[in-house]
């Protein structure tokens, strides 16, 4: 292991090393949106430091003790005489570098999901119930997955997108299309016949959708799920095209929201509004067919079927309750880390 002292400049540390929150952010995983949006709930100054993934990162675990070979950034904030009061991580290359900075500063850890190491290491394991993986006093159970759509986020979107979406007659269906089952790009004629039920859907209701893909969708499933779309007044977002992405915006002004069950972060993200959820399961995986019966158990969704029947609910937000769970275990001020 490096020696972090090493690692120190001399001169006193800048104004965000000295954050007393570090988020580890692996750009190559997007789970780390969960530990980020953690972050952004608790209320201080948290720095989010990027992982840079060289050739030699996927040694990272090969030791308890963790490690920084092949992840140290070039702009790697160590000038602070010591590392952060909490780091929070969300995959293998974080945990490794989490794991380095507890043994070499005494950092405090929160991990987004199940650790490579045992869990001891870790102050709070944040665990989907989903995954039914692992129970103790340091891990917390969360209904689906941490994400960075906090209330506050969805409020600006819906001010920044009311007018903009204004045109459009009520209810407003919201469509999230995802991938395919086992993680590969959706199959086009799942594609066309969600969106031709769907926009019978909204015919029947006198209303129009808001839909918008995702990375893993795919560019013939994409173009199905727009030609069944076409005979309904809609909006489709296609994922990567220019302009701004509406996908907070439709989340926040949905009357009634349909999300695709293959991916257990974009049903979070859908649960976070206050519309009531539909999910379309198109053979998902079991650990995703767990999650949603957890979620109808919790009356926070419901399958989708022929017709939609709606139902009063309260908006998901377990980014929140981490954050009040980590401010009550740690000492954690709104100021302030002890």
């Amino acid at each position: 292991m490096r020696d972090p002292a090493a690692l120190r400049h001399r001169g006193g540390p800048s104004q965000d090393e000295t954050a007393p929150v570090w988020v580890l952010d692996d750009p190559y995983d997007r789970v780390s949106d969960q530990a980020i949006g953690i972050a952004e709930r608790l209320g201080v100054p948290h720095l989010r430091v990027p992982l840079a993934w060289r050739w030699n990162a996927r040694m990272v675990g090969l030791s308890q003790r963790g490690s920084l070979r092949g992840l140290l950034a070039p702009g790697w904030p160590f000038s602070a005489p010591q590392g952060p009061a909490l780091a929070i991580s969300a995959s293998p290359r974080s945990e490794a570098v989490a794991l380095w900075l507890r043994q070499g500063f005494g950092t405090r850890l929160v991990h987004c999901g199940l650790p490579r190491w045992r869990g001891k290491h870790f102050d709070l394991l944040v665990m989907p119930r989903h995954l039914r993986r692992q129970t103790g006093p340091n891990v917390l159970p969360v209904l689906g997955e941490p994400h960075r759509l906090s209330p506050l986020a969805l409020s600006q979107a819906r001010v920044s997108w009311a007018g903009r979406l204004s045109h459009l007659p009520r209810p407003l269906i919201t469509l999230l299309v995802g991938g395919g089952n086992l993680g590969g790009e959706m199959r086009p004629a799942a594609a066309h016949a969600l969106a031709r039920q769907v926009a019978r859907m909204a015919a029947a209701a006198g209303g129009s959708i808001l839909a918008t893909t995702s990375p893993r969708t795919g560019q013939e499933a994409t173009d199905a799920l727009a030609g069944g779309l076409a005979s309904s007044m809609h909006v489709l977002y296609r994922w990567g095209e220019p302009g701004e992405n509406p996908y907070a915006g439709m989340i926040a002004l949905s009357d009634i929201t349909i999300v695709t069950g293959d991916s257990p972060a974009m049903i979070s993200e859908a649960c976070s509004g206050e519309a009531p959820v539909f999910i379309a399961s198109l053979g998902d995986r079991p650990s995703h067919r767990r999650l949603h019966e957890l979620l109808y158990q919790a009356g926070q969704a419901r399958p989708l079927g022929q017709t939609l029947t709606l139902w009063p609910r309260s908006p998901l937000d377990e980014a929140g309750r981490v954050a009040t769970e980590i401010r009550a275990r740690m000492s954690m001020g709104p100021q302030a880390v002890d």
